[in-house]
């Protein structure tokens, strides 16, 4: 963390969203950060988030963040809904960019689901400024819980916006096949929701034919894993051939700090990857959503947040 920062302003967005307007402590300018970026806030407890930039990347004095109540998740989203106000300092990381714009699409199909809108809406701000051709949909519960609908109905990108709700009449629900097929040849998909979200519009361009270079993610949590099955293994670290067992209860990442080894966490459920950590042998279990499913396939390395092994010992470039 490197930024102090003090909340601006805090504002209601739709039922249980929150914006957030963070400023320099010193009044200075803020770094600069691209459509796609996000920042790491320290919160109380210890705990590390990431929450995506959502206002204008041209916005010098300030980071607009949104996030959404969760009751069950691990704290974060409550901390800050619930402990932060206006006036209050925290400390945030340099803006990081994992989900980058890629240039000279043909067109870009953004797609955003519930909060996952904060970082697709800055990139429809981004790409209406230079003039490109992309459509956006956003697709939510209903309309009290849709952030920012009075911004985008005010955009000048507003006529290449389709909102949907579930709850609403059937005309107006998210046909999946019909958007895929129906976006130009070549088209670049954006897409930020909930996991299950996610991985039916990927299911459905996969199987339509779409590139996987043209399919773009980013998860803000790697869903519900289930952990009755998980077993022990060992890891040894390159550098000193330290063998350390992993219980089925503990992360990798748990048990080394419990011997001292500390490595770089954030998130702990695999979707930043901040731990990333190179594997010399071995072949891991992955559990995250940051790394792609050909980089998996290789096996040369993991994210010891979330990931376990297969192998009964992985050796670790630690």
């Amino acid at each position: 963390m490197s930024l102090p920062v003090i909340v601006a302003r805090k504002q209601v967005e739709a039922e249980d969203i929150f914006s957030f307007e963070l400023v320099s402590r010193a009044g200075e300018a803020l770094p600069p950060f691209s459509a796609g970026s996000h920042v790491d806030v320290a919160l109380p407890g210890g705990m590390i988030r990431q929450y995506s930039i959502c206002n204008d990347p041209a916005e010098s004095h300030r980071y607009l963040l949104c996030v959404q109540r969760e009751g069950e998740s691990r704290g974060g989203s409550r901390a800050l809904a619930d402990d932060i106000g206006e006036g209050d300092a925290l400390e945030i990381s340099m803006p990081r960019n994992h989900f980058p714009l890629m240039p000279n699409a043909p067109h870009y199909l953004l797609l955003g689901g519930g909060i996952g809108i904060t970082p697709i809406l800055c990139m429809a701000e981004r790409l209406a400024q230079i003039g490109t051709h992309f459509e956006m949909h956003y697709c939510t519960r209903n309309l009290q819980r849709t952030a920012f609908a009075a911004r985008i109905a005010a955009a000048p990108f507003a006529a290449q916006v389709s909102l949907h709700h579930d709850d609403g009449p059937a005309e107006q629900r998210f046909d999946r096949d019909k958007v895929l097929s129906s976006v130009p040849e070549g088209t670049h998909l954006y897409i930020c929701g909930p996991k299950g979200f996610m991985d039916w519009i990927l299911d459905g361009a996969r199987s339509s034919g779409w590139d996987s270079s043209r399919l773009h993610m980013e998860y803000f949590s790697s869903g519900v894993i289930d952990k009755s099955a998980d077993g022990s293994f060992d890891v040894k670290l390159a550098s000193s051939n330290r063998v350390i067992h992993i219980p089925a209860e503990k992360s990798v990442s748990e048990a080394l700090a419990a011997e001292g080894i500390e490595i770089p966490i954030s998130c702990e459920s695999g979707v930043c990857g901040t731990c990333l950590t190179r594997v010399l042998d071995g072949i891991p279990e992955h559990r995250d959503v940051y790394l792609t499913d050909e980089e998996k396939a290789k096996n040369d390395q993991f994210l010891p947040c979330c990931s376990r092994a297969e192998s009964a010992l992985l050796v670790l470039d630690l």
